[in-house]
């Protein structure tokens, strides 16, 4: 019987691809320590690395990397909008459009934007538009996409800082630096006052680190001193 030349064969001695999954994390008590073994009642922030202008097409770009929650932002304009309708001959236009990679969960998704992707999109959208000088920008839009590559949460703080960012490196004026921090749990109203204190004092041991981040992106994009 002649031999399917087309056919990969495979080992002959093979496993089960469901040996190799990762098991599920036990899901913890909302009190005492988390997964990876912060306080839930000190400011313990994620350890952050950031990097900007990675993408070169883009106008302004980010990476952030916090815990095991990866994210990337790209900043498309300003513009001249699409739709001539919609044009504000006095204020410009923000757009926002944030998904999750198929790959960024343990259950696989689908390049398709759920409800969820919008609801964050609009949230993403409410955070950022305050801070943006869209009035220096008439006639014009802004487009800012975020991609989820990894999912371990705190994803929509993560990614308010990692848009600002971006558009920072994309060179859009906005009004400062904007940082986004997430504290879980039951909240009442004695512990609010608490937590937005704690919050706070995240974003301050997280400024440094944006600054940084986007001087080293300004040191690379400047021209090199001219010889006299």
């Amino acid at each position: 019987m002649p031999t399917d030349t087309k056919r990969v064969r495979g080992p002959e001695v093979s496993q089960s691809p469901t040996l190799f999954l990762c098991k599920h994390a036990a899901v913890l008590p909302s009190h005492g320590p988390r997964a990876d073994g912060r306080q839930r009642d000190q400011v313990d922030v994620r350890p952050v690395f950031v990097r900007c202008g990675l993408v070169s097409q883009a106008k302004g770009s980010a990476y952030i990397e916090a815990g095991n929650t990866k994210l990337m932002c790209c900043v498309y304009g300003p513009r001249e909008m699409e739709r001539k309708d919609e044009t504000d001959m006095k204020c410009g236009k923000l757009t926002t459009d944030m998904r999750f990679a198929p790959f960024s969960c343990l259950e696989r998704g689908s390049w398709i934007q759920g409800s969820q992707d919008k609801d964050l999109s609009l949230m993403l959208h409410e955070s950022l538009q305050p801070a943006v000088c869209l009035h220096k920008y008439p006639r014009s839009q802004i487009e800012v996409n975020v991609m989820v590559l990894e999912n371990s949460g705190s994803v929509l703080a993560h990614a308010v800082t990692c848009a600002s960012l971006a558009l920072a490196d994309a060179g859009i004026e906005i009004l400062n630096q904007i940082s986004g921090l997430q504290s879980d749990g039951e909240m009442t109203e004695e512990t609010l006052t608490a937590g937005v204190r704690t919050c706070i004092e995240g974003c301050y041991k997280l400024y440094p680190v944006i600054q940084q981040a986007l001087t080293k992106a300004v040191r690379r994009a400047a021209p090199p001193p001219s010889e006299s």
